[in-house]
């Protein structure tokens, strides 16, 4: 495959891991989630857990995308993370999830979630990845 279609597929892979593993800490790590007083502490456990998960797979995925050029691996892991957080988000009515906030607030870009804005668009961009992986593969 050419030069470019590889910096493609690591930016594709930078920039949803920077979105799930540097941003949602960030988004996170506050009194609405982590530090949120009305949480149970098994509810604070799972969020840190899979804060850490996300983001020590996250580095997994830049190690594997600049590091090894294993494009393909990184992408589904990266598609399995962002894909994960749409499914919960489509499902949440089934479990009693919701992206507001106690106070009825949400984060929204442009009238939508925004973290179906962000992993919407990685997801996205993930899936040409692995398809300029599978194109390479095929020309090889």
């Amino acid at each position: 495959m050419n030069r470019p279609s590889i910096m493609i597929q690591k930016s594709i892979i930078t920039f949803s891991v920077l979105l799930y593993a540097l941003v949602v800490p960030y988004l996170e790590i506050n009194n609405t989630h982590v530090f949120n007083p009305d949480w149970t502490p098994h509810v604070r456990i799972h969020e840190v857990w899979q804060l850490f998960t996300n983001s020590s797979l996250g580095a997994l995925c830049i190690w594997l995308a600049w590091s090894k050029e294993k494009l393909l691996l990184g992408s589904f892991i990266s598609l399995i993370i962002t894909g994960s957080f749409l499914a919960a988000f489509s499902l949440q009515s089934t479990y009693g999830g919701s992206m507001k906030y106690l106070d009825g607030s949400e984060k929204t870009l442009l009238g939508l979630n925004i973290g179906v804005v962000g992993f919407g668009l990685a997801v996205i961009l993930l899936i040409l990845s692995i398809c300029l992986g599978f194109r390479k593969n095929k020309n090889a």
